[in-house]
């Protein structure tokens, strides 16, 4: 049995996970940089019986599916992975297989949004880098107390941003196509419409599954709305916004700033013009990176190769 692990940027799979259990007749191979796409992926994936994915970093549409004659089981890193054309892989009778992260995954995503918004509001990169070159006190930071902040999304995620968000004082409202008025009241936020959300907060965080539903949710009428001191920040998924809208509000700073932890194409091209914005913030998709879910994740990897091979799959998120 032939396993590649793809897109370990940390180097840590083979130490999170005990592989060699697996015995000698499994050959593990680490693949450490994200794979070039088209037909060079396909030529590097095609000798594997096992791939085990993290999260969405490698696609896997129909297209390379079919390019992977031996493939028999694919392994993704989290339950939902939406890269992943599921009804492709049934078809080749390829197990899709989930390997769930650890307990505090939702908590140290809503930690790096507040991350976000604090560097935001207290002008952390500017005055870091003013600090730097030798100046003193360049910019005024902002107080949270009293700031409307506007949560698009209310699941466990949104609920934990919020719950911060009610610490710092801040008044709290959300909205996301099936919240209702009795869901929120039991998080301790309002229910406001999508337009009221984006017109009033003084930063707006995503939270959000993507889903063809949801996909440019944050549309340019929704950045248009926005107050022209307020922010943006999305530690979600980067389809849930109208990329090119966003790109022309921020250049042309109609509104204040954003922070960003995802992108449409990862890693980021070292050239992409967001890389230029003075009123942005960017971390590496960092919201579920973390010691502890990645240990959780491999071995939960491992789990599932371990009962693939013992011919009792584990966690089949395409069965039928």
């Amino acid at each position: 049995m032939d396993i590649a692990i793809l897109d370990d940027y940390h180097d840590v799979a083979q130490r999170f996970a005990d592989w060699a259990s697996l015995g000698p007749d499994a050959r593990v191979t680490v693949f450490n940089d994200a794979l070039p796409e088209g037909q060079a992926r396909a030529d590097a994936l095609a000798p594997f019986d096992v791939i085990v994915a993290m999260r969405e970093r490698t696609p896997f549409p129909a297209e390379l599916i079919a390019a992977l004659p031996r493939l028999r089981l694919l392994v993704t890193t989290g339950m939902r992975n939406n890269a992943i054309d599921m009804n492709a892989a049934s078809a080749r009778g390829i197990v899709v297989s989930g390997a769930p992260g650890s307990a505090d995954a939702n908590t140290a995503t809503a930690e790096l949004a507040w991350a976000h918004i604090l560097a935001l509001f207290k002008h952390l990169p500017q005055e870091d880098d003013a600090m730097r070159r030798g100046m003193w006190q360049t910019g005024m930071p902002i107080p949270l107390a009293g700031k409307r902040l506007g949560l698009v999304g209310l699941g466990k995620l949104g609920q934990a941003v919020a719950q911060v968000g009610r610490a710092f004082g801040m008044e709290v409202v959300a909205w996301s196509p099936n919240l209702t008025d009795e869901r929120a009241a039991e998080a301790g936020v309002t229910r406001v419409d999508k337009h009221a959300l984006f017109s009033t907060a003084d930063v707006v965080s995503l939270h959000l599954i993507l889903s063809e539903r949801s996909r440019n949710v944050v549309d340019a009428a929704a950045l248009a709305a926005m107050k022209p001191t307020a922010f943006l920040v999305n530690t979600s998924r980067a389809g849930l916004v109208d990329q090119d809208a966003l790109m022309d509000t921020l250049a042309k700073g109609r509104i204040a700033g954003a922070g960003l932890d995802v992108y449409e194409v990862e890693p980021l091209p070292p050239t992409d013009s967001v890389r230029n914005l003075d009123n942005v913030i960017l971390t590496p998709h960092l919201g579920y990176v973390s010691q502890e879910n990645f240990q959780a994740f491999y071995r939960n990897a491992l789990e599932a190769v371990r009962g693939f091979a013992a011919g009792q799959p584990v966690r089949v998120l395409n069965a039928s």
